[in-house]
């Protein structure tokens, strides 16, 4: 009966509730109730959703919406107090003093005059924080209910809220305090490709060499609005020309990064692996994708998406260390490196797990060096802690993946962007293996996701900066 008691909401009639009653609400503000209210509100006062700001203004640190405050005496008016059937006709409200993150507030709404002829009820309403100081206070008019109702409680969705440009903050925060780097980007010529690093250049990540028809450049730039200033322009005629100019200003050490543009990927890749005026090295070119999912507890690094169709063993084993070595660069000492197929198992009529089997083997004798490798893992089982123990999977890396090795480009390919479009993931994507980084992003790719992209590539340019020492 308790258990039943818990999910009914009900309400207290006009002739139940006697001057003087009162009911109480407990809520302590949290961020994601400030985000939250914004959300709903429209209210975006960078008061309440810029900590910069905030920190500059009167009160020195967030605050919550001051009404957010008087939303909790109607919670007690709607819900409980009288509740069910109640009819709001006016409040009047006075606001003493903010309500910060963390603040515990306890509402008390307090019957303090009944008018039989409408069966109006006055309330005083008082909000105190969890020191005792008032915070709200004032009065609240309600038609109350004249008849009994029971309900069952309505169990609201949860709600997450993802904050994109919060995490689009954090991610850049990992080059705090790194000078910009020279990059050059081949044929920024659509409102995309142009604005990612002009945006990253004005969050200090990168100084762009912008390589293409000067023309068309400079009128997109008028068009979008873009500040081309700090930006050097190589003009030439076409595509290719761009391909073939920007991979020459990373080869002769005018750039320490390529990126890029609105070009197709196979132009920019066939002058990157030119044998003669490319940018090969003894590694395997690979591609890693950067994720930040929110419903995931850290960073999650997929390879190879996007340049190796079919990789070989042998290939794998250059993609996989690739990984791990921007892994160390991006602070993570030994990551765990979970290599995907579609079972857990290995089964000889699959080869993406008979090469999960010969990659692990491999870390085990030192041939891939600084992770720590399982597999075959299948996708859930890698991200899943429950998942892998539901399938007695006792492992290191299952459930708690930095990198995923994915068997080939169309698998990777569909994890990567169904991250990105079904679950919010911030991407930002990074070739490795050439002789510089290289920003490699769809032409359906924002410009946030571009700029994010430089970050990644500005820290492993810092990074053999520092090795070249």
């Amino acid at each position: 009966m308790e258990h039943a008691a818990q999910q009914l909401i009900q309400n207290r009639t006009f002739d139940e509730i006697q001057i003087g009653d009162f009911a109480q609400l407990l809520r302590t503000l949290r961020p994601e109730d400030i985000h939250l209210f914004a959300a709903m509100s429209g209210d975006v006062n960078p008061t309440h959703v810029d900590p910069e700001f905030a920190h500059s203004s009167q009160f020195r640190e967030v605050v919550g919406h001051s009404m957010w405050g008087s939303t909790l005496i109607s919670t007690v008016l709607g819900t409980e107090f009288p509740g069910p059937g109640t009819i709001y006709v006016s409040q009047s409200l006075n606001f003493w003093r903010p309500v910060t993150i963390g603040d515990t507030l306890t509402i008390t709404v307090t019957c303090r005059e009944k008018y039989q002829h409408n069966h109006h009820i006055v309330f005083d309403c008082l909000a105190l924080n969890q020191d005792g100081l008032k915070v709200i206070d004032g009065t609240a008019e309600v038609a109350a209910p004249t008849e009994k109702i029971r309900r069952n409680r309505v169990v609201l969705p949860e709600v997450t809220i993802s904050d994109r440009e919060l995490r689009y903050r954090h991610l850049l925060s990992i080059t705090s305090g790194l000078s910009p780097i020279p990059i050059a980007v081949a044929h920024p010529c659509d409102k995309e490709s142009l604005g990612g690093p002009v945006q990253a250049a004005e969050a200090g990540l990168v100084a762009p060499i912008l390589v293409g028809p000067e023309a068309k450049i400079r009128a997109l730039a008028e068009e979008y609005g873009y500040d081309l200033k700090g930006c050097r322009i190589v003009d030439v005629p076409h595509s290719h020309a761009s391909a073939e100019t920007a991979v020459a200003l990373c080869r002769n050490g005018e750039a320490e990064a390529l990126m890029k543009g609105s070009l197709h990927t196979d132009e920019l890749m066939s002058e990157v692996v030119s044998k003669t005026n490319g940018l090969r090295t003894s590694r395997r070119i690979s591609h890693v994708f950067l994720a930040d999912v929110p419903t995931y507890p850290h960073p999650l690094m997929i390879t190879d998406a996007a340049i190796n169709i079919e990789p070989t063993l042998e290939d794998k084993v250059h993609i996989i260390q690739n990984a791990i070595d921007l892994a160390h660069i991006l602070g993570l000492p030994e990551p765990k490196v979970a290599i995907l197929a579609a079972v857990e198992t290995v089964n000889p009529k699959m080869r993406s797990t008979i090469d999960a089997a010969a990659l692990c083997k491999m870390a085990d004798r030192g041939q891939i060096k600084g992770g720590l490798l399982d597999g075959p893992l299948a996708f859930d089982n890698a991200v899943s802690l429950v998942a892998a123990k539901t399938k007695g999977i006792r492992s290191a890396v299952a459930g708690n993946a930095d990198i995923l090795v994915v068997p080939d480009l169309e698998s990777g390919n569909m994890v990567a962007k169904q991250l990105e479009y079904l679950a919010d993931a911030l991407m930002a994507g990074v070739v490795l293996g050439a002789r510089v980084p290289i920003v490699l992003t769809s032409r359906a790719d924002t410009a946030e996701t571009r700029a994010a992209s430089c970050a990644i590539a500005q820290l492993m340019a810092h990074k053999k900066r520092e090795a070249n020492k």
